[in-house]
């Protein structure tokens, strides 16, 4: 895979170009001040399942799992702002 080193401000700038060439294959090392801190890479092909969503949010620490219980409880919950953009995009993204 062919690597690109960009500044931050360049990759700001440029950011619709850098996830065209991503997707055509090429990793962008975005640098600061000259020092990698990031990578965009291609993301990989798979949808993942709600289930797999779930633990992917709980391992990141956007939701917390509950303890099984023979009640369900079924009052509204609010969830974190965070949580519901993140799915957003995962759903926009498996399109």
């Amino acid at each position: 895979m062919k690597k690109n080193y960009i500044g931050i401000r360049e990759a700001r700038i440029n950011l619709s170009k850098l996830i065209r060439d991503v997707r055509d294959g090429m990793e962008i090392v975005i640098t600061d001040r000259g020092t990698p801190v990031a990578k965009l890479v291609p993301a990989q092909g798979q949808s993942l399942s709600l289930e797999e969503r779930i633990k992917n949010y709980e391992s990141c620490g956007l939701i917390e799992s509950c303890p099984q219980t023979e009640q369900f409880d079924s009052s509204p919950i609010e969830l974190p702002r965070e949580f519901a953009q993140q799915y957003i995009k995962e759903e926009r993204n498996d399109e």
